[in-house]
């Protein structure tokens, strides 16, 4: 997508690699909506830092990110060995995959680039290998997120009220979004229509992300509480509901998202409003067998109990909002039902929630890639 600075605009990714210096550069979106930095990352440990504090979130996002890093981790290590390097990329795996528990695109991302690196003879062959692997789930990545708006546009009617919830936008993703791609593509076809952006807290990355990508595209939008959405709904504001997906249940259809996701599917059932959810293949779990399964990630209590902001003078800081004597929970993903959504947008078309098992051919199920 195109961001603008300064009055001029140029195209980024979330995700890109510089293979000249083995770096994983990403846009830190802890700095945003008030600053746009793109940093780099000099090894797997820093990268897997990175996903771990959230300078990089979102599904595909953190996907193409792991996908990079192992290759980053790959790439190195030093020697000839086989047998060393095959432990060496062991723990990188390690280290990746334990960054954000909940998604599985890292999973499915890594999992690409070692079935990749096994044709490789050599040391030198499989760490070239591992580079190609990676940067082909991140093209894939795009490749989907373009499929899903194609799929998903003819949805966004002239006029609509559209709620979102957390980011599923580019910022998410490698390029396009998920939840976003709809939309982009509704709007590249002269259609017009009002987002609501959910504020999600406590880190409130619909305020702060997508309020930020939907200004940067010229899309009208407006910040709600996250509590507005039932008054809205209940008053006929809002005509469809468009999420993302950290992990998707294929044998169930249950689907994981940021905390708040399923009281939203509550509320959009009761009012008879369409809630769809946006996902790649990537984010298909054809392993699991129930939603209840899932690891669900829980954070830091500060995120709860305080906010980060900008000060008067441009500075980032943190303020204690809660009462200095309490805790708090925080759970940082919830699980919603297949017969509260609508539909599953894809890249192979829009499914309901409980075909995908039954449609998991057309859906890149493949038994020999989940080991089942």
């Amino acid at each position: 997508m195109k961001v603008t600075i300064r009055g001029r605009s140029k195209h980024f990714r979330t995700v890109t690699f510089d293979p000249r210096v083995n770096a994983v550069r990403l846009i830190d979106q802890r700095l945003l909506p008030h600053r746009f930095r793109v940093v780099s990352m000099g090894d797997y440990r820093q990268t897997a830092r990175a996903i771990r504090d959230m300078v990089v979130r979102g599904a595909g996002a953190i996907g193409a990110t792991a996908a990079f890093g192992l290759a980053q981790g790959a790439r190195g290590f030093r020697g000839n060995d086989p047998v060393r390097f095959r432990r060496h990329v062991d723990l990188v795996y390690r280290e990746l995959a334990s960054a954000r528990p909940t998604a599985i695109d890292p999973i499915h991302a890594m999992e690409q680039v070692r079935v990749r690196m096994r044709a490789g003879r050599s040391v030198l062959e499989r760490q070239a290998l591992a580079m190609a692997a990676a940067t082909a789930f991140a093209e894939e990545d795009v490749a989907h997120c373009e499929a899903i708006g194609c799929h998903g546009a003819p949805l966004i009617r002239e006029g609509m009220r559209i709620l979102t919830h957390c980011n599923a936008g580019w910022l998410a993703f490698v390029d396009m979004g998920s939840a976003t791609a709809p939309l982009y593509a509704a709007q590249q076809q002269g259609r017009k229509f009002h987002v609501f952006c959910d504020e999600t807290r406590p880190r409130c990355q619909g305020a702060s992300l997508t309020a930020w990508e939907l200004r940067q595209q010229g899309i009208a939008h407006e910040v709600v509480a996250d509590n507005a959405a039932g008054h809205l709904m209940q008053r006929g504001e809002i005509d469809l509901v468009i999420v993302g997906s950290d992990r998707v249940v294929g044998r169930t259809g249950e689907m994981a998202n940021k905390i708040g996701t399923y009281t939203k599917a509550v509320l959009a059932h009761r009012h008879r409003i369409p809630f769809y959810v946006a996902i790649p293949l990537s984010t298909i779990d054809w392993r699991l067998d129930s939603g209840r399964s899932i690891p669900i990630e829980e954070r830091a209590e500060e995120e709860v109990l305080g906010a980060w902001g900008v000060d008067a003078r441009g500075r980032r800081r943190y303020v204690r909002i809660a009462d200095p004597g309490s805790h708090a929970r925080n759970p940082g993903f919830d699980v919603t039902p297949p017969d509260l959504i609508t539909g599953l947008i894809t890249p192979a078309g829009i499914f309901s929630a409980t075909d995908l098992w039954r449609c998991r051919e057309a859906l890149g199920y493949s038994p020999r890639r989940t080991g089942q």
